[in-house]
């Protein structure tokens, strides 16, 4: 499976911006697929994943109620709607997929992951 993600850009804080992650290769239908990003001189943290249905999501703490996540399984595509950004939502953002059933937070769980698409966010 091949992850292209897109959609990054500089918004000022309080805006918006919505990530996409395409991919080709192999349909993701049966893939949880996540959402992670890493600022400079940081780790890599888990910001939100999906079930292989999107019946299932999970967020982080920091991003709860102000991200969304979701899929269109028939345009094997999934988003990232993230509203009221902040400067701390900076970072380079990383979409990735396991084989069977559930997002994870866990990046380990993850066998592909996309380039990753740059958001930064200004004060």
């Amino acid at each position: 499976v091949q992850l292209q993600a897109s959609g990054g850009g500089l918004v000022q804080a309080g805006g918006s911006l919505r990530l996409s992650c395409a991919a080709n290769g192999r349909t993701i239908s049966r893939y949880g697929m996540g959402w992670f990003r890493q600022a400079p001189g940081k780790e890599r943290e888990f910001v939100a994943a999906i079930s292989w249905s999107g019946g299932s999501t999970n967020y982080a703490d920091s991003v709860k109620g102000r991200f969304t996540i979701s899929r269109d399984n028939a345009k094997n595509t999934m988003y990232l709607q993230m509203n009221s950004l902040k400067p701390e939502d900076t970072a380079v953002y990383y979409c990735a997929a396991k084989p069977y059933g559930s997002g994870s937070d866990l990046g380990r769980m993850y066998d592909y992951w996309g380039q990753g698409t740059q958001v930064t966010v200004s004060s």
